[in-house]
């Protein structure tokens, strides 16, 4: 009788297929997950930005209608009594809240709203970062971290 081999089909993976699958998934996992896991800071971030743009767009509206009205008193925007700096721009007040934070609609629950050293500046802050809004010409600084270890707010 002739030797003959018998041959089986192969059922299944073996161990060290089902290994390196499990590999080079952890591999993937490694480099994937920092890419993701991180939303919070972007989200911070685009929530200023929104805020930011809500402070410039607000200050350059009042003091359009505090030049409308012959440069006297305060303006009113949507029912909203706006208070005006002597230069025509909302107030900075944060204690207030009739000033920019009125006009721009910012909620205190939403962001950190505080003066700077200069009382006529509004520090709006969320995270680490915050821009700086001026009554005295209306403007707005770009945003800043102050936290230089991390890539985000």
């Amino acid at each position: 009788m002739s030797s003959m081999l018998v041959t089986r089909k192969q059922k299944g993976f073996t161990l060290i297929e089902l290994v390196m699958v499990i590999v080079i998934l952890g591999i993937l996992a490694a480099f994937a997950l920092p890419r993701f896991a991180d939303l919070g800071g972007e989200a911070r971030r685009s929530s200023l930005e929104g805020a930011r743009g809500a402070v410039k767009s607000a200050s350059a509206i009042a003091h359009s209608a505090w030049l409308a009205n012959d440069q006297t008193g305060p303006v009113v925007l949507e029912g909203a009594s706006i208070d005006m700096s002597t230069a025509g721009y909302p107030l900075a007040n944060p204690s207030t809240n009739d000033g920019i934070i009125e006009a721009a609609q910012l909620d205190a629950n939403d962001y950190t709203l505080d003066n700077t050293t200069d009382t006529t500046e509004l520090e709006v802050t969320i995270g680490t970062c915050s821009f700086t809004y001026d009554e005295s010409d209306g403007s707005v600084s770009t945003i800043t971290d102050s936290d230089t270890t991390d890539d985000g707010c």
